[in-house]
């Protein structure tokens, strides 16, 4: 006896996405089965960057269909597609791209610029386009970290090329100065210059631009988060009571200008010593989670406090890239796949299917 179309349909309420934690129906994610003469073929849709997830759910949807009496084969295509995601009215979109994710940590020295680098390089792995803006006017740091210099390239004089580094499309202010020329700049300059360096970059088809935040809370995040189409934030932040302060007030800042808070990362968490392996919370323990569990948002993860993370940015070429199959790069990988479930999960923007509409007088 052949199953109908809704049965099928039904058992894959079984199947559970392990990154969404949903089943691939009521996740939306089942865009179209068909059942002929025992061959069932389906499309899953992602909403998320999944290259290395990809077979994962594949086998756990031919398992489940096979396991069905009077199939005999499953056609499974299951493939990921980033949209683009709602953001605050008062800012215009962007051209190029998608999603605008800010990495703040409200504190300086939580490593936040090296986890930005490595988050949006493991974005990139999983299979999305993804851009890196450094906003940190005064000490920009992302092209060390990517192994990046020399000025930008114009087709037009007026418009910037991103460099490329590491399958990023990368700009900086770091780019169109001197390395120790210090930034003399009072705060309209600063956040001027910002949005130039934002507006006038041609991004190039990106799902998602990384943006780099400087320490604080101070104009620079005011102009980013009013004028700039920013569809979600992290935190980074270590267990330390002095870094949570801060990190608290970043986090509050995002929520009173209405900028969605994808989550938490809890930097330098831990650390196994060399010698004799003992594990040891050298800033504290789980200071990041309470935070999290203290204001309802989602923990993404840890990451350990481990030389060769410094090392490698400090060379240039961060650990995602430099050991692609570490198990740190593996807690950069789900770190990122959660911020682009979570982001995924909010309300799809509608921005660039309405157009401009001018008013002149005749």
């Amino acid at each position: 006896m052949s199953p109908t179309e809704d049965a099928l349909r039904e058992v894959l309420r079984s199947v559970i996405d392990p990154n969404t934690e949903k089943d691939l129906l009521s996740s939306k994610s089942l865009k179209k089965l068909r059942f002929d003469q025992g061959e069932v073929s389906l499309d899953v849709e992602l909403g998320y960057p999944a290259r290395t997830q990809i077979e994962v759910i594949r086998t756990a949807v031919e398992r489940a269909l096979m396991a069905q009496e009077g199939v005999r084969r499953v056609s499974a295509n299951i493939y990921q597609r980033i949209v683009a995601h709602a953001f605050s009215p008062s800012a215009k979109p962007l051209e190029g791209v998608r999603n605008v994710i800010a990495v703040a940590s409200g504190k300086g020295g939580v490593g936040k610029s090296t986890t930005a680098a490595n988050l949006a390089l493991a974005l990139a792995s999983e299979g999305a386009r993804v851009g890196m803006l450094d906003a940190d006017i005064y000490g920009p740091s992302q092209p060390t970290m990517l192994g990046l210099s020399g000025k930008p390239q114009s087709r037009d004089g007026k418009s910037m090329e991103p460099h490329l580094g590491h399958g990023l499309q990368v700009n900086s202010i770091g780019f169109l100065i001197g390395e120790d020329t210090p930034m003399i700049w009072r705060g309209p300059m600063a956040t001027q210059a910002l949005e130039q360096l934002i507006r006038d970059t041609r991004w190039q088809d990106l799902d998602y631009l990384v943006i780099d935040m400087p320490p604080g809370t101070g104009d620079i995040h005011l102009t980013l988060a009013q004028r700039m189409p920013v569809t979600g934030a992290i935190i980074v932040t270590t267990p330390q009571d002095i870094a949570l302060l801060d990190a608290r007030k970043g986090l509050k800042m995002f929520e009173k200008v209405g900028i969605p808070v994808l989550g938490i990362v809890e930097n330098m968490a831990m650390h196994q010593c060399s010698a004799c392996g003992k594990i040891e919370h050298i800033f504290g323990e789980g200071g990041g989670r309470r935070m999290a569990d203290q204001y309802e948002v989602a923990y993404l993860g840890a990451l350990p406090l481990e030389l060769k993370i410094r090392q490698q940015s400090d060379e240039g070429c961060p650990t995602v890239v430099a050991e692609p199959n570490s198990p740190i790069s593996d807690l950069y990988r789900g770190i990122a796949r959660k911020l682009a479930v979570a982001l995924a999960a909010r309300a799809v923007s509608h921005a660039s299917k309405f157009p401009s509409i001018v008013v002149q007088n005749t």
